[in-house]
């Protein structure tokens, strides 16, 4: 028996030359290190919570030879110091690493301090300004980000230590300041409610590591909080009691006692409430509960008053209408109009070619030839510029309309301070959550008009709540429900096809040749990887050649989820190499690769930058030395600091869910067996709908049918419609 001989661990040191790779979360890293006695560069991985090219790691570990990348030093032990040579300085201050120092200024401020550099930006920053270039500003501004450096620097080893990933480090120090450390380790859970990106999980495995015991009054309430707020992630407002016991009790592992005892609690503190859903005990969130309540109150109010504008002559707007638009309006659509006029509140709802757009710029000529004072607004940028479009009116984004105040952390615009308009028009409403409503409505004057515009059978909003479709099953809001598809509409396959889909037909997938050019068209592919070269093809080439659409502006692939070989995540990694040239000179953050020219969508609300989930942007220059980013919305540049892009995500696919609102020239959504799970009537529907010039499906006919055929729609925990409905008793509950 031959025994392998045990490799002896070896010590290694040198200065950082570049990072060829580091996963924040893990540690895991990459590096080529400049070595004394070593003629070229050496690769060294192992793990280190934080690193910066220019530092002098201390190492111990063992070679070998990977079959890929040749021969590497894998360290056991890596530790990084702070570098002492005067080339290991410039290489660190001139990383990027501290924002306002380039490579440019870190030479000139080595050449000036030489090894005092470092001792000079921490005791005695007034001398920064003697430096030609570093006036009183930029000095400032070096000596605040070299002090931030440290204290992040502190919390990440802090939360390696503690079993967790640093990516969010720099987060939790805006958050919390110079007492980060302190507010994490008294309650780690509250990193889940105040830091974006940071979950339960993550706190959870702080806490224990922290010593917070399994049992603990704060982890069972923090478990509480945390189910709950998952499940507006799916929409509800709240949860059945006994659901609630049980994915808490699933999650804590602990007995159902401590869990009813932390609800107790929580009903106390006022941060959740207890009410019936029909014949159901649940738990809301106090805040859901609130807003729900008070919507119903709210649009009750609105309907009761008279409206602003006089008694106007029926059949005289009806004639003027149809003049002023030169077409022929439908039955449905002059009871419409004519119900507009009489009610302060009114619903109108339908799919696409049914006459929505002519029917709302009919009242709203009508009304403003009756010097009714009107706003428009939508849900999203992209669906305000449409609204904006097709009425030839100015519409805003609800956010904008309310217009965020930073300083005081909520909408300018509220009961205080209501929006002055006799006429609101909220566009695409199937996508507004309860939040965003109950903030809406407690804008509204009390004498203003409401239209709410959606289609029903979309996919309902991506937050809690299912707004649109709860007033409209109350039956106490005037609702009127577009059903037929004009003659003109009705020459679309897109649209054909999208009402065949919403009634649970298969669409049509061949079409004949000799018919005219068609705006809807299928691929039928099996395998995952032909379907990948195929959709590059399309993006690429043949819809250019053909459409003469531009591949990243006027194109967009839509997913029925994120992850899998056809979702978002990897079509994004894909497509990037193909349509954006500059991606290998991008800056790789939060576990993405950024480079100028990507298109970008924004995946949390940014009320400072008021840019807000769902917008899609053009990343347009990147400043190393600043850590900066250019990012145009609509045509706005807004600056985001590189910390902010974990608020960003690539764009050149999507998920149909982030697409609601939208509308794109040409649409692909690829459609496979991959996403079952996902596969519903509602989603395809909704899908198709985003196309205005094209749509091409590309994937399995299996795939459509299962979704076509699948007719369930998610079922929401929500109170509104019983709000709505048992108005008599608002108030005398809760």
């Amino acid at each position: 028996m031959s025994i392998a001989k045990q490799v002896e661990a070896e010590y290694l040191s040198g200065t950082i030359e570049r990072i060829t790779y580091h996963n924040a979360e893990n540690g895991f890293t990459v590096l080529r290190v400049k070595v004394k006695g070593h003629k070229d560069l050496v690769t060294v991985v192992g793990n280190i919570p934080t690193i910066s090219v220019g530092e002098y790691i201390q190492c111990k570990g063992t070679w070998y030879n990977n079959r890929d990348h040749g021969l590497q030093f894998k360290a056991e032990f890596l530790k990084a110091i702070q570098p002492n040579s005067l080339y290991g300085m410039e290489k660190y201050l001139g990383s990027g690493l501290i924002k306002g120092i380039g490579p440019y200024f870190a030479k000139k401020l080595v050449t000036r301090f030489g090894l005092e550099v470092f001792d000079v930006i921490e005791s005695n920053p007034g001398l920064l300004s003697t430096v030609e270039g570093i006036g009183k500003i930029r000095a400032n501004s070096i000596c605040s980000n070299w002090q931030q450096q440290k204290i992040v620097r502190e919390i990440m080893v802090f939360l390696q230590a503690h079993g967790v990933g640093t990516a969010r480090a720099t987060r939790i120090y805006k958050t919390y300041g110079d007492a980060a450390i302190e507010v994490v380790s008294e309650n780690p859970y509250k990193l889940a409610k105040d830091i974006h990106g940071i979950g339960f999980i993550s706190s959870d495995m702080i806490a224990r590591n922290l010593g917070i015991a399994p049992d603990s009054m704060m982890r069972a309430q923090a478990g509480i909080n945390h189910i709950l707020f998952e499940a507006t992630g799916d929409g509800h407002c709240g949860l059945p009691v006994e659901e609630l016991l049980g994915k808490t009790k699933e999650l804590l592992q602990v007995d159902t006692v401590i869990i009813e005892q932390a609800i107790t609690k929580e009903l106390e503190a006022g941060y959740v409430v207890r009410s019936k859903l029909g014949d159901i005990d649940a738990v809301f969130l106090g805040s859901y509960y609130f807003y729900e309540k008070n919507i119903a109150t709210m649009l009750l109010d609105l309907k009761k008053t008279e409206t602003v504008w006089k008694e106007i002559d029926i059949e005289q707007a009806l004639e003027h209408a149809e003049t002023k638009l030169a077409v022929t309006l439908a039955d449905n659509q002059k009871s419409a109009l004519a119900l507009s006029l009489q009610t302060k509140v009114m619903i109108i709802t339908g799919g696409p070619g049914t006459g929505k757009t002519t029917l709302v710029k009919a009242i709203l000529g009508t009304l403003a030839e009756n010097q009714v004072s009107i706003k428009l607004c939508a849900p999203t940028g992209r669906a305000a510029k449409r609204l904006s479009e097709t009425t030839g009116m100015e519409a805003v984004t609800i956010h904008r309309l309310l217009s965020f105040d930073p300083k005081a952390g909520g909408f300018k615009h509220n009961e205080q301070n209501p929006l002055i308009c006799d006429y609101l028009v909220v566009d695409e409403s199937s996508m507004v959550d309860v939040p965003l409503f109950y903030a809406l409505l407690k804008a509204l004057p009390k004498k203003v008009g409401l239209l709410l515009v959606g289609d029903i059978d979309q996919l309902p909003s991506v937050g809690a709540g299912s707004v649109l479709a709860d007033i409209i099953a109350s039956g106490i809001i005037p609702t009127v429900e577009l059903n037929k598809i004009f003659r003109q509409a009705a020459t679309s396959n897109i649209i054909t096809n999208a009402h065949l889909i919403n009634h649970g037909k298969m669409p049509v997938l061949t079409f004949n040749k000799h018919t005219p050019e068609s705006d809807f068209y299928f691929i039928e592919v099996d395998k995952a990887e032909n379907l990948i070269q195929k959709l590059i093809h399309l993006i690429k080439d043949r819809i250019p050649g053909k459409f003469g659409l531009h591949p990243r502006d006027d194109i967009q692939v839509l997913c029925p989820m994120q992850r899998g070989g056809t979702g978002a995540r990897s079509l994004n990694i894909e497509l990037q190499k193909i349509l954006n040239p500059n991606y290998e000179t991008g800056i790789t953050k939060f576990g993405q690769t950024f480079a100028v020219g990507d298109k970008v969508m924004q995946t949390a609300n940014n009320y400072d930058k008021e840019v807000y989930n769902g917008d899609i942007g053009i990343i347009k220059s990147l400043d190393d030395e600043e850590q900066e980013a250019i990012l145009s919305f609509y045509d706005r540049e807004v600056i985001y600091d590189y910390t902010d892009f974990d608020q960003i995500t690539l764009a050149y696919a999507t998920t149909i869910h982030k697409s609601q609102g939208s509308e794109y020239p040409a649409v692909i959504i690829p459609l496979t067996m991959q996403s079952y799970m996902m596969l519903q009537k509602n989603l395809i529907y909704t899908g198709i709908t985003r196309g205005k010039k094209l749509v091409v499906i590309i994937g399995q006919k299996k795939a459509i049918y299962l979704a076509v055929k699948n007719n369930k729609t998610t079922f929401r925990y929500t109170k509104l419609k019983e709000w709505l409905i048992d108005k008599i008793n608002i108030g005398n509950e809760g």
